[in-house]
């Protein structure tokens, strides 16, 4: 599984991030989690708002720091 963390480094992305690596560790699931703050590549994902989480390719949350429980449920899916 890869989830990427969509950001340019501001407290909400880090703070998306910090909640995604939680709960990867509580589902106990193998995720590798990559942090892009590059624009292009953000844009890319069509994402115009951060902090954005993308889970195998498909985004996931825009715009808004992501519930630990929220993102658990899309690890099982």
């Amino acid at each position: 599984m890869e989830i990427k963390v969509l950001g340019p480094g501001c407290a909400k992305c880090k703070q998306t991030e910090q909640v995604v690596r939680e709960a990867v560790a509580t589902a106990g699931v193998e995720a590798m989690v990559e942090k892009v703050t590059d624009v292009m590549a953000i844009a890319g994902y069509g994402v115009f708002g951060t902090p954005a989480v993308v889970v195998d390719g498909e985004v996931k949350s825009v715009g808004k720091i992501p519930k630990k429980e929220e993102i658990i449920d899309w690890l099982k899916k």
